[in-house]
């Protein structure tokens, strides 16, 4: 038999591993948050402002951001339970589902991540009119992990018969979408493939020229960009922050600002089966691992 004394220090054992586990989960009354590095350290932080203000009103609880380096930094921050809250494309989502053993939950999407698409753009005079005419060109990807920048422009190129790391003079990876843009209209690559929200954006804000910069294929539609949380955290917590991005309205100042800000309508539920597309792509790319 087990004394009473030495129960008593095995639960007290126990008490302390639980404390323990969840000091590394999470710091009180704090929700971390981070994203993909798809666009410059600036211009992400400028866009969660809003929605980190937002947030904490919501909850009730500071939200603290947290940049990272690269996509692979995005995926193990919140494997580790380094952060709490990350902003994934649907590749890095899968990545975070296979290192993790199925242990991260995607929450939401914007509206417009159901039927996601990449453009591929090149310089006007370049005399690029189909993806067959990239054969013998420099062309530049975002990320190595990027969905829209990498993974399913490869995907579609493949299915067209185009193996970029035969058929390609040269291919990169600029890191960013925006960086993608400026390495074409610099004349550094002949051609390049990025997601088409930021493309339209840039158009718009009148940082690249469409009449020197023109797009010359857009993907078909796919599943994209989520905000995931680690299955650890607690269901009410998850509920709250599901229901906090559910509530944003464009027809609010609030709304209009942070939806304007994150390129969506609106935020709708999202579940891990419509990124099962995203993993036979990956897989069938050779790009999982």
């Amino acid at each position: 038999m087990i004394s009473l004394k030495r129960l008593l220090g095995l639960a007290a054992l126990t008490l302390v591993a639980s404390f323990a586990a969840q000091a590394q989960t999470a710091s009180p009354g704090v929700l971390r948050v981070t994203a993909i590095p798809d666009e410059s350290p600036t211009e992400l932080a400028r866009k969660f402002a809003p929605l980190g203000a937002y947030l904490e009103s919501k909850l009730g609880m500071k939200v603290e951001w947290t940049p990272v380096t690269d996509y692979a930094a995005a995926v193990e921050t919140l494997v580790n339970r380094k952060v709490d809250l990350a902003w994934f494309g649907g590749f890095t989502f899968v990545q975070a589902n296979v290192r993790s053993a199925g242990r991260v939950i995607p929450l939401v999407q914007r509206e417009e991540d159901e039927r996601f698409r990449s453009v591929f753009i090149t310089d006007a005079k370049s005399g690029i009119t189909q993806l067959a005419d990239l054969k013998g060109k420099t062309v530049s990807f975002g990320s190595a992990s990027s969905t829209s920048g990498h993974l399913m422009p490869r995907s579609f190129l493949l299915a067209a018969k185009i193996n970029p790391d035969v058929d390609f003079k040269r291919v990169s990876f600029s890191g960013a979408h925006d960086a993608t843009v400026a390495a074409v209209a610099s004349g550094k690559v002949d051609a390049g493939a990025l997601n088409i929200s930021v493309w339209e954006k840039l158009v718009a804000a009148k940082k690249v020229d469409a009449s020197q910069v023109k797009v010359f294929y857009t993907t078909p539609p796919y599943y994209d960009y989520n905000w995931t949380v680690h299955a650890d955290m607690p269901a009410d917590l998850r509920n709250k922050i599901t229901q906090a991005f559910l509530a944003l309205d464009a027809n609010t100042p609030q709304g209009k600002e942070i939806l304007g800000l994150q390129a969506a309508a609106r935020f709708v539920p999202t579940k891990a089966d419509n990124y099962s597309g995203i993993r036979a792509a990956a897989e069938n790319a050779g790009l999982l691992k």
